[in-house]
This record gives C-alpha cells, sequence and structure tokens, in this order.
C-alpha cells in the first residue's frame, strides 16, 4: 500500500446538545418516572433480589447475600450493594414504605440504562466518526440511544430486577475502552509515539492502515480524535477496561471477563494474526491492568469463601462408568442437613460450571430453545432488527474479495475494523450460550453491538456521504470521476467502507428511488405492523368488554411446563383475556402501523433522518403499551396486591406461610418486610441450598407441623397459587378462612379478620 500524506490527524464531532437533552428526557419519561413505580414488583427474581438488599441493610453484612435469612450464595454482589445504598438513601428522606423502597431499588437498574446510552452513543460516534462528513457521526450516536432506549428486549428486562442491562454497560464501557486504544495505536503508527495535536503535522500511513477517508480539516466544534498528549492516556484505557472487567464480575460473575476478553482477544486475531496479537497485549500494560482487576474483584470473593466455609462432610463430586466400562456421568453431590460445600464450589462450580453445561443442581430453571434463543434477537430490537440483515451485510461483506483479501492480509483499514469488532462482540455472545443452558435476557449483552451496527448503516444510508481526494494521479481521478454516483455508492455499501476509487471523488447519497436497501426493509415491519393493527381494530370492536372487576386469571389458561421460563406466564393468554388489554393492544397496534408508515412516507420523500425519528416515535410508543399493559397482567404476577390486603390485620407474632416455593409469593417478604416467612412443602430453588447450612432458620413446614399449629393461637396465614402445584392445601384439623383472593392467589388463615 502506498503512504499517503496527510495534513491532519482524524476528527470526531462532540455530542450535540441536543443528542444529550433527547437521551435525558427520554430516559427520565420511560425508564426514570412512572416505570419506577409501576408495576409493583413481581413474584420471583424481581422481589427475591431486592428483599436480599434489603436484609443486607438490616443485618449489616455486605459479603453474605441472605433472602428469607437463608443464605443467598448464587449471585455476585454489585447489583445488591447499589440496590441496598438507593433504599438507605430513600430512608434518609423519609421514604421507608415498601412501595417507595421498591422504586428505590429501581434506580440502579434505571441509572445503568442511562450509562448504557450515553456509553453507546459515544462508541457509535468515535467508529463512525472518523468519516469526512461530520453531520453523520452525531447522527449514528443518536440512533444508537434511540434504538436503545425504545428496545422492547432492553424496556421488558429493566422492568425485572436483573442485573443484565448493568451486564451490558459494563461490556459496552470496556468495548469503549477497547476501540479508543485502537485509535490511540492508529495515530500512533503513523507518527511512531503518541502525537501531540498539530495543524501542520503531515503523516505517513504504514502497511496494515489506511486511512483514506480519514482525512480532515480543523472545524470548529471538533475535537481531536484519538489524540494522546502522552502514554499516560492509552494507559487510562487499558485501566479502563480492566475497571469495567472487573465490576462486571462483581455483577454477574465469570462472564463478566469471559465476554469482554474473549471479544478482544478474537478481534486481535482477526485483525493481527498470532504474533501481531501477542504484540498487541504486550503493549496494553498487562501486568498493571491484571493488577487493578483483582484488586477490585478478588477481595469480596475472598471474603464471600471465608465466610462460608464447606461444613460437614459433604458427598464428593465423582463420575460413575455404567456397566460396560465405556461411558458414564457425573454424579453432582445433593447437600444434607449439615453437610454441604462452601461458597467457593457452589460458586464458582455449581452456579458457572454446571450451569453452564445444564447441570446445576437444584436444576429449577428451563433453557429456551437455540432457535428462539437466536430468533429473539429480532424480537428485542424490533422494529429495528427489519435494518440488521442490511447491516450485517454490510459489516461483513464476505462476496467482496477486497474484503476478504484485507482480512487475510490483515490489513483493515479503521471502518472495516469497527465493523468486525461490532461483528465479532455480538457473535461471541450468541454462540457462547448456543452451547449452554440459556434463558430469553441471555441475549442482552449482544444488542449495543447489534445496536450500534445498525446505527452505523442508518447512518451511512441518510446523508450525504463525502471522501476528500487523496494524493493520487490526475488520470485515476478523471477514470473514476466519470462514474456514476449510484455506482460509487454501491462500492460503499457492499465493502461496508469506501473502495480505492470511492474514496477520489465526492461521494453523494443517491437519489429518492435509487436508496432501495432502507425501503426495502421497512415493508417489513410496516406488513407486520399492518396485520396486526388490523386484526387488533377487528378484535377491539367484535369482542364485548370485559365486566367490571373481572378477575385476569379466571380467564387465563394454565402451562406449568413453561413457567420456568421468565415469561412463561404470557403463555396464558387467551382471547378473552386478551380483551382486558383494550387500551394497551388499541397503543400498541397504532405504534406498531403508523411508526414504520410514516418512516416509509419520509424516506419516499427523500427524508431519512426524519423517517428514523418517525420510527423511532413508533417504538416508544409501544413501550408505553408495554408498560400498560405489564401493570394490567401484575395481578397475576404479583402478590402485592394481597400483601397490602392483609397488612391492616398482621401482628408481629403472626405466622405468614407460603405454600409452595418461596420464590412464588416472594413479594409477600418485601411488601410486608418480614425476614422469616415459613414455607409449606416448598424447600428448594433459591432457598435449597443455603437450607442446609446449621445456621439456616427452621422455616420450613411440612404437612404434619403445619396441621399442628393449624389449632394453636398462633395466627396463620398462608398464601397460595391457585393454578400452580402444589394448588391444593394439606388436610387441617380446623376452619379455614379465606381472606383474599386475586389473580390466582389467595391468603387463607386459621382464623376470622377481627
Amino acid at each position: 500500500m502506498h503512504p499517503t500524506t496527510l495534513k491532519t490527524m482524524p476528527q470526531t464531532p462532540t455530542r450535540p446538545r441536543s443528542t444529550l437533552l433527547a437521551i435525558v428526557l427520554l430516559w427520565l419519561a420511560f425508564y426514570a418516572s412512572i416505570a419506577l413505580f409501576h408495576p409493583p414488583l413481581l413474584d420471583d427474581a424481581d422481589s427475591v433480589h431486592p428483599e436480599v438488599a434489603r436484609e443486607m441493610l438490616l443485618r449489616h453484612d455486605y459479603v453474605t447475600l441472605y433472602a428469607n435469612g437463608i443464605r443467598y450464595l448464587e449471585k455476585a454482589p454489585l447489583f445488591y450493594w447499589l440496590m441496598a445504598a438507593s433504599m438507605r438513601l430513600s430512608m434518609l428522606f423519609g421514604a421507608t414504605s415498601p412501595r417507595a423502597l421498591a422504586a428505590a431499588a429501581r434506580i440502579p437498574l434505571a441509572l445503568s440504562m442511562l450509562g448504557l446510552a450515553l456509553t453507546a452513543e459515544a462508541l457509535a460516534r468515535r467508529m463512525f466518526g472518523s468519516l469526512e462528513q461530520p453531520e453523520r457521526s452525531p447522527r449514528a450516536g443518536l440512533y444508537t440511544a434511540l434504538i436503545l432506549l425504545s428496545s422492547f428486549g432492553m424496556f421488558l428486562f429493566t422492568r425485572m430486577l436483573i442485573p443484565d442491562a448493568m451486564v451490558c454497560l459494563w461490556i459496552t464501557l470496556s468495548m469503549y475502552a477497547l476501540w479508543r486504544t485502537e485509535e490511540l495505536e492508529w495515530i500512533s503508527s503513523t507518527q511512531g509515539v503518541y502525537p501531540q495535536p498539530s495543524s501542520t503535522a503531515t503523516t505517513q500511513v504504514p502497511r496494515g492502515f489506511s486511512l483514506g477517508s480519514h482525512t480532515a480539516q480543523t472545524n470548529e466544534g471538533l475535537q481531536p480524535m484519538g489524540y494522546a498528549s502522552s502514554s499516560s492516556r492509552h494507559r487510562s484505557l487499558c485501566y479502563l477496561f480492566a475497571l469495567a472487567c472487573a465490576l462486571n464480575v462483581l455483577t454477574k460473575g465469570l462472564i463478566g471477563i469471559v465476554f469482554p476478553v474473549g471479544i478482544a482477544v478474537l478481534y486481535y486475531l482477526a485483525t493481527r494474526g498470532l504474533r501481531g496479537t501477542l504484540t498487541r497485549l504486550k503493549q496494553l500494560h498487562p501486568l498493571s491492568s491484571i493488577a487493578l482487576f483483582l484488586v477490585i474483584a478478588t477481595p469480596w470473593h475472598i471474603l464471600a469463601g471465608l465466610a462460608n466455609p464447606t461444613q460437614g462432610h459433604p458427598t464428593s463430586f465423582h463420575f460413575i462408568w455404567n456397566a460396560h466400562g465405556f461411558a458414564g456421568h457425573w454424579i453432582v453431590p445433593l447437600p444434607t442437613d449439615g453437610n454441604v460445600r462452601g461458597w467457593f464450589w457452589f460458586y464458582f462450580m455449581n452456579e458457572h460450571v454446571l450451569r453452564y453445561l445444564n447441570l446445576r443442581v437444584p436444576h429449577d430453571y428451563d433453557t429456551a430453545p437455540l432457535w428462539l434463543f437466536w430468533g429473539l434477537c429480532l424480537l428485542w430490537l424490533m422494529p429495528w432488527s427489519a435494518f440488521l440483515f442490511k447491516a450485517a451485510a454490510w459489516a461483513t461483506p464476505l462476496r467482496n474479495s477486497d474484503w476478504r483479501t484485507r482480512i487475510r492480509t490483515k490489513t483493515l483499514v479503521p471502518e472495516q475494523r469497527s465493523l468486525l469488532l461490532l461483528s465479532i462482540w455480538a457473535a461471541f455472545v450468541l454462540l457462547f450460550f448456543a452451547l449452554s443452558s440459556r434463558q430469553e435476557y441471555y441475549v442482552l449483552p449482544a444488542l449495543p453491538a447489534l445496536a450500534i451496527l445498525i446505527a452505523g448503516w442508518l447512518a451511512l444510508s441518510s446523508q450525504t456521504t463525502h471522501y476528500e481526494i487523496t494524493t493520487r494521479s490526475a488520470t485515476a481521478t478523471h477514470e473514476v470521476s466519470s462514474r456514476p454516483e449510484s455506482a460509487l455508492f454501491a462500492d460503499v455499501a457492499e465493502s461496508g467502507v469506501p473502495s480505492e476509487r470511492s474514496r477520489l471523488v465526492g461521494v453523494q447519497r443517491p437519489a429518492v428511488g435509487t436508496d432501495r436497501g432502507a425501503l426495502r426493509c421497512l415493508y417489513t415491519p410496516l406488513t407486520l405492523g399492518a396485520l396486526i393493527f388490523f386484526a387488533s381494530l377487528y378484535f377491539l370492536l367484535h369482542t364485548p368488554a370485559p365486566s367490571p372487576n373481572t378477575d385476569l386469571a379466571s380467564l387465563l389458561t394454565q402451562n406449568p411446563s413453561d413457567y420456568a421460563l421468565s415469561l412463561g406466564h404470557f403463555m396464558d393468554l387467551t382471547g378473552p383475556s386478551i380483551a382486558l388489554f383494550r387500551a394497551p393492544l388499541l397503543i400498541a397496534a397504532c405504534a406498531l402501523f403508523l411508526g414504520p408508515l410514516c418512516a416509509l412516507a419520509l424516506r419516499l420523500r427523500n427524508k431519512p433522518h426524519p423517517a428514523n425519528l418517525a420510527l423511532a416515535s413508533g417504538s416508544f410508543g409501544f413501550l408505553i403499551s408495554v408498560l400498560w399493559g405489564l401493570t394490567i397482567f401484575s395481578p397475576v404476577l404479583t402478590s402485592a396486591h394481597l400483601a397490602n390486603a392483609i397488612r391492616p390485620q398482621l401482628q408481629p407474632q403472626d405466622l405468614v406461610c407460603i405454600h409452595g416455593e418461596y420464590e412464588a409469593g416472594s413479594t409477600l417478604g418485601f411488601y410486608l418486610q418480614r425476614t422469616n416467612i415459613h414455607i409449606l412443602e416448598g424447600r428448594s430453588s433459591n432457598l435449597w441450598y443455603g437450607s442446609f447450612f446449621t445456621d439456616a432458620p427452621k422455616i420450613f413446614e411440612t404437612p404434619a407441623s403445619i396441621a399442628q399449629k393449624w389449632n394453636g393461637k398462633q395466627r396463620i396465614f398462608m398464601w397460595q397459587s391457585l393454578t400452580d402445584p402444589p394448588n391444593q392445601l394439606p388436610r387441617l384439623p380446623g376452619p379455614v378462612y379465606i381472606l383474599v383472593k386475586n389473580g390466582g392467589k389467595e391468603i387463607v388463615s386459621n382464623q376470622p379478620n377481627h
């Protein structure tokens, strides 16, 4: 590759104030206002996790997690620390009610979404900000933030208090640090040192780097991209990567380091080869970065292991051969009372290795089919997923010979490297879980990469693309200038970056009618939206409204086999039950139809940027219907209303008991602010392993023990599901008084209300 003489270094636009204002306002509207209070906390993880944080405050123990007074050893602590800190602040301001504490517990996750949107916006702006056309870069960042904030998947799984959105933040932050180090290496490779900003500096581009379209003149409002006053900036970015990995490990466990490090290594191998990767890793301050990672991530792991040692003489983990001695299987040790392995085995082996291999004990979860797991990417990113296949083809143009040659010779230009990094990021997450157990939300860490990829493609198709003429002969310039603009744009669209020819002249965005890629993409969400709109309209006109005070649970079917999935209860919806969702259904239908319709109309009028904003408006309108619909459906998913109903009658000496697993009615503990809920026929799930430690409270009841207490003086409040097994009370010796019934659940007592 011939050297190219440049006058200045590449530059990137700053974040426009309008973009920052839009991100903050949308975040406030959809994540930090009504959504903090509605719906109430749901049974299972959504209430177990804030209850763990609440008990952390009560016990003043920030090392060992507890749920309902029992050791809860399966999770990393950072998410719970943040919820506990938020609830403590709420208490300091006098907001101590369960409703206020529930809203406070949701604040860290909401802040994670704000941080994710801003970090992803900055990464997209830097990745696509080195092109000569500066107006395109801020829009790539803006589109990224809009896609993430309006993502159905991100919004839905931040309505549940699970830490996966925070995992997305740390992975995105680590990829931001990685890409910044790439920028610095690129600049240092052009000058041999970390350069000082200079408007008159010239540089020679070595083999392996092609600045091509990266020439830029000093523009007001632009800041240098990748400038480093010294190597300290490079060191700081390496430390930022280590910090993000450490925080991720403290949030989600070992995938916190497996994901970013695995993505980085694969990216280096693809762009440098094995020898180049080893050389690059040596440049990233590995010893001090690892030291920083260990200083942050290690202390809690050591303290947790020391605080929860092995007790008694548990059965060892061993392999059993079959009768012929040719094959066999592993035997996972099960604990018994007083004989239980400590935290190190349970957390690392059971919760990481065995869970990945689908051998975890207890096996209280299900695995989403692989086709569904991958297909959910399209659902969680709707309607933006309509552009995903075009964006993927743009990022990895396998049929383009120039791109394949650059991959083989490790000479990808920076634009191509950015697209390759995003592709590896998304593919690594999706393929990692292809071999393991998986839930619907495990796909979330791939969504920021896909969002940036889609945003970059939309920015390319929405703005005038211009590339400054580099040093070439007049003959070559004349040869390329004679080509039609549509052919030049095809060079860009096919390979993902400007070809050598298209770099020589200005390339304008194609006229209306030639930019058919984005138009064709819009036909899919428009068709689906039209079908949903007219089907919903027909349904609303021909289905009578349900009678007032109808219990939604009475209109549902029961599919217990689906309940191990996080969204399994939504499979119970029937035609009559959907009639209760008339208003949110109408909003959803209008949003899914009118958003793509307006976007298509605007693109046909050569207004791609307003078209993208119209599509975003439809997406946010759909989120309104999601929140409203989830609030209507919440009585089936939560016991908060039952807790509020019995609260006036409940005395400190009364016994509250859940018939079934603790998670089935776990909102009782949080909303009644109790840490001693008794469990009848439900020693399983999250409380199972911790219940075998010698200090576990004696809260597990049997039919015989509860029958003995039923005729006593102590009042008993018994929660049970009317649909999910066990849904039949054991034989009790005295009268049974039904205190409240709703949402397919009831609370009964051995004494009537006073």
